[in-house]
């Protein structure tokens, strides 16, 4: 660890230095020469949770154990003072990290990294958005002089919790602008909003409704050639599907409440980053390991920390993502093929039909990981994902009785779950976005979203076919 701490080291802090040093290296060793060459589904199962560490520290435990603990203790002072001063792996305080946090960390970095020839870590956060904040926030620290003009440029299909927290949190009480692209699909729109105060580009993909979606590698070309990074929300999709930092993004964020976890037992974020990331911030902790310089730098003050608890529930979830993921996609596929076909229906938005202006770009990039080696597919797959939109005819009147006689799909706001849920976003997600801002992003007010579990699609379909039959 590089991080800079006041004092001079003892004699007997270097030694636990020395012994940490070891540990880390024979860490990184078996990560490359051991957890590197193994397939999605096995990292995803075992992480870095090995039967040494069962056996020699948790009594032969095969699941990770829940650190129900507040805090650590040290075997003497020299010890703690090399802890906390990030000299040697620890976690001293739940606020700042926990070994049930680490697991998860790990874990989910290394998926997110799969496929990546070189570094991947990650810094949990209690929430989706605790993570949106937390990774942007060090790109817009002032450099200079506390006037000194800020700006970012962001997709405006996004959830409405991000254009939230943009708009009022960051352009309204901190005068950092955000310049909203409209067609992500143009990459002169993307270069026309940047100049020399731009901090970083920001993309969610596929878009929370709206199914949006760009060029991955060309947005971060073009960020790289002005030396700032782009960062991508891939809540939708999940590593299963696309890792945004194979090609080229530099900062993934994950609101793991939803399609990395589908059981909705609780709230879960997180930032992967690649390591030696571009910007224009001068701080070279930051860029060396930004997950690491995010956990024991802002967030260990502002403390948007993940329960312990949580952090092994939503790492037990993460182990059959990708069969998880395929299941609901292939689910997805079927309903929005019947919608697409029904008489009820204005306009069906899923990235997996053909008639999707941004079907042949998903097509590029969403592919379930590790087909090829998969006995029932043996060659790479594409795969778009559970969540899908439509609109249905008759306004928004129509709408709601449709809404109002769905029986066995839920009527919430959550999304990613085993169980099929819906809303309609223009009175729920992004309410408060207001008419103007969702017309910017393509919300109408008789848009609804549909997240497909796991049910029978049979099932599913049949309860859209009777609530859409109760609103003609």
């Amino acid at each position: 660890m590089s991080f800079e701490s006041e004092g001079d080291i003892t004699e007997g802090m270097q030694r636990y230095i020395d012994v940490n040093n070891r540990y880390l290296a024979d860490r990184d060793r078996y990560i490359q020469e051991v957890v590197k060459k193994w397939k999605f589904d096995t990292i995803a199962v075992h992480g870095l949770y090995t039967v040494k560490d069962a056996i020699e520290d948790y009594q032969g435990s095969i699941i990770e154990p829940i650190f129900m603990s507040t805090a650590q203790a040290f075997r003497d002072s020299d010890e703690m003072a090399a802890a906390l001063a990030y000299k040697i792996p620890a976690w001293c305080y739940s606020r700042i990290a926990n070994p049930s946090t680490y697991y998860y960390e790990w874990t989910l970095a290394l998926l997110e990294g799969y496929g990546y020839d070189g570094e991947t870590s990650c810094c949990s956060t209690s929430s989706g958005m605790a993570a949106i904040m937390t990774a942007v926030q060090p790109f817009l620290k002032v450099q200079k002089d506390v006037h000194e003009t800020r700006n970012f440029v962001a997709t405006v299909q996004c959830y409405g919790g991000t254009y939230q927290q943009f708009t009022k949190r960051f352009m309204q009480e901190h005068n950092i602008e955000c310049r909203w692209v409209l067609d992500a699909t143009d990459l002169d729109e993307w270069a026309s909003k940047i100049d020399r105060h731009t901090r970083f580009l920001y993309g969610e993909l596929p878009s929370n409704p709206q199914l949006g979606f760009f060029d991955i590698k060309a947005v971060a070309d073009l960020a790289h050639s002005h030396n700032i990074p782009l960062i991508v929300d891939s809540t939708i999709a999940t590593p299963a599907l696309l890792r945004p930092i194979c090609h080229g993004a530099d900062i993934v964020v994950q609101s793991a409440t939803k399609s990395l976890t589908s059981s909705g037992f609780g709230v879960c974020g997180a930032v992967i980053a690649r390591k030696n990331l571009i910007t224009t911030i001068d701080d070279d902790q930051l860029k060396s390991d930004f997950s690491l310089y995010i956990k024991y730098q802002q967030n260990r003050d502002f403390g948007p920390n993940l329960h312990p608890m949580q952090a092994v529930m939503t790492l037990n979830d993460m182990r059959t993502l990708r069969s998880k993921m395929d299941l609901l996609s292939r689910n997805s596929m079927k309903v929005a093929r019947f919608l697409e076909t029904h008489p009820q229906i204005e306009s069906v938005q899923y990235l997996g039909l053909p008639n999707h202006p941004r079907h042949e770009l998903a097509q590029k990039y969403l592919w379930l990981v590790d087909a090829e080696f998969d006995e029932q597919y043996g060659k790479p797959v594409n795969r778009y994902g559970h969540l899908l939109s439509f609109c249905v005819k008759g306004g928004m009147e129509k709408t709601r009785v449709f809404f109002d006689n769905l029986q066995r799909i839920w009527r919430a706001t959550d999304l990613g779950r085993i169980k099929s849920v819906a809303t309609i976003p223009a009175i729920s997600t992004h309410q408060q976005q207001g008419s103007e801002a969702r017309q910017l992003a393509n919300i109408p007010a008789h848009l609804v979203r549909l997240c497909v579990g796991a049910e029978h699609p049979d099932d599913t379909i049949s309860d859209l076919d009777q609530a859409l039959h109760a609103a003609r």
